[in-house]
């Protein structure tokens, strides 16, 4: 919701299970995404400029304020978004933890190291690092507001990069809040300045020529029109655009536990997870058992804005339609819901939902839902379910229930999908080493760990010649010269080898 003021215009961040203004916000318009970008190039010197160790040392006392300030960002997140305030705490906690990995790991792969030249050029020294980008834009999401930029901004920050921050609007405190707490430990330049607004704002960040990378989260159909948006001055762009995943439960599974797993996957935060448990594939002899079980937790879920709530209202009410549209389609092509239906929307709650015998063709198994319900499905073997889970255009995360170590990691290999958790639900999000990313619909590149810090960097490849000897490329080289390294060559390379 935005309003009209003298001076400017504001929107509001409303709560979303008591319609509550929590906050009014300026709606910053391009002009002053340009005046960010502009302070934030000048930080960007500076900041890198400090040098490895300096920069750990800041970043390591953001991790504290933010740690100390924990229980204040969680109740802001649970105002903004309104899920559980223990769920909140936990999501502060994933971002306090990958700050912390960000700043100690950031100098040791980043950093300068040699290069074994190989024979031919063994008279250079070869040396590699990885140089900040320079200004980095952060389009972020309102599900997790603050576990999920921070796997942008803590990487982008600790690999030497200033950093412009567009919270979604549903989410802008949660943003405002954290650039508070950085600029208290950073005084000296804005290395974290926040813009926000509606949908101009992020097209405005995304579009700017000032910018050396964005770094998106959201639906791929918004991913597309920042990508055409960063096409008009070659920005690159790592982007991570939600799923469609799935859960395989193999006949020798801890039904128990893959119950747990599940249902926590599919109903937590209200479904509103982007790696979020949508499809479960049960290997028949141990279905009807699993799908008891499942039942059973299910029905014991209440949804509400109280400390005893399970899971919060829908953050975006839009998503409620598209909700109980693919609820209503997959009991129309001869779906069964065995827990909840149509009337489980409850605006602005989705009370759990579980659907069996849901064909393929349904919008509940094709598309994303994006809330509390799942889709329970019956199959032959691993093989059909690991076949059945890469039936779609998303590829980001999955989990395999199996008491197979070696059938698990064959199937987990199998499935298509950025990263997948075996016996546990999305235990790769805890761990700030693993490289956090999907495949087609769901994006491409990476945040988190090492491949995360590269990803807001450009390789910078440097050789020195340590002494002279026959140079081939130059006039000057001779029949002699050449025919020499001829020789060596077919003799290094040109054996035959056996199979």
């Amino acid at each position: 919701m935005s309003v009209a003021t003298e001076n400017t215009e504001t929107f509001a961040s409303l709560n979303p299970a008591t319609g509550e203004v929590v906050a009014e916000h300026p709606v910053q318009d391009g002009a002053a995404v340009t005046e960010a970008l502009g302070r934030a190039r000048e930080a960007a010197d500076w900041w890198r400029g400090l040098g490895w160790k300096q920069r750990r040392l800041r970043l390591l006392n953001v991790k504290g304020a933010l740690a100390r300030n924990l229980d204040r960002m969680a109740e802001l997140i649970h105002q903004e978004t309104g899920k559980p305030v223990q769920d909140a705490q936990l999501e502060t906690i994933m971002a306090i933890a990958h700050l912390d990995w960000a700043a100690r790991n950031a100098e040791k792969t980043l950093g300068p190291r040699t290069v074994h030249p190989g024979l031919m050029a063994i008279n250079q020294r070869c040396v590699l690092e990885y140089q900040p980008l320079g200004v980095v834009g952060v389009i972020g999401p309102w599900n997790y507001p603050i576990f999920t930029p921070m796997g942008s901004i803590a990487y982008a920050l600790a690999a030497g990069n200033a950093v412009v921050f567009k919270p979604s609007e549903f989410t802008p405190g949660v943003g405002v809040l954290l650039a508070e707490l950085v600029a208290d430990v950073v005084p000296e330049h804005p290395v974290l300045q926040v813009v926000t607004g509606l949908g101009p704002t992020g097209a405005a960040l995304a579009s700017s020529p000032l910018v050396d990378k964005i770094a998106f989260t959201g639906s791929a159909r918004t991913a597309k029109r920042v990508m055409a948006a960063c096409a008009e001055n070659l920005t690159p762009i790592v982007a991570e655009c939600g799923g469609k995943d799935a859960c395989i439960v193999d006949a020798d599974a801890d039904l128990d536990a893959a119950a747990d797993a599940a249902l926590w996957g599919a109903m937590s935060n209200a479904g509103q997870t982007c790696i979020g448990v949508e499809r479960i594939y049960v290997v028949d002899a141990a279905y009807d058992a699993f799908l008891g079980k499942l039942t059973d937790k299910a029905r014991d879920l209440r949804p509400g804005f109280d400390q005893d709530a399970a899971y919060g209202p829908i953050t975006m009410p839009a998503q409620l339609d598209i909700i109980e549209r693919h609820i209503k389609d997959a009991i129309g092509k001869g779906g069964k819901a065995v827990v909840g239906g149509p009337e489980s929307v409850r605006k602005p709650y989705v009370e759990p939902v579980v659907l069996t015998d849901v064909p393929d063709d349904s919008s509940a198994v094709s598309e994303e839902t994006f809330g509390p319900t799942i889709t329970v499905h019956r199959v032959r073997d691993l093989d059909e379910a690991v076949e059945k889970a890469n039936r779609t255009a998303y590829g980001l995360a999955g989990t395999i229930f199996s008491g197979s170590r070696s059938r698990a990691m064959d199937a987990a290999r199998r499935m298509r999908s950025g990263m997948t958790s075996i016996n546990a639900f999305a235990a790769f999000a805890q761990v700030a080493a693993l490289p956090f990313g999907g495949v087609g619909e769901s994006g491409f590149g990476r945040i988190h760990g090492a491949d995360g810090l590269r990803e807001f960097t450009r390789p910078k490849a440097i050789t020195r010649q340590r002494f002279a000897t026959m140079n081939l490329t130059s006039f000057d080289r001779t029949e002699k010269e050449m025919a020499r390294v001829l020789g060596l060559i077919k003799m290094m390379h040109g054996r035959r080898y056996k199979r």
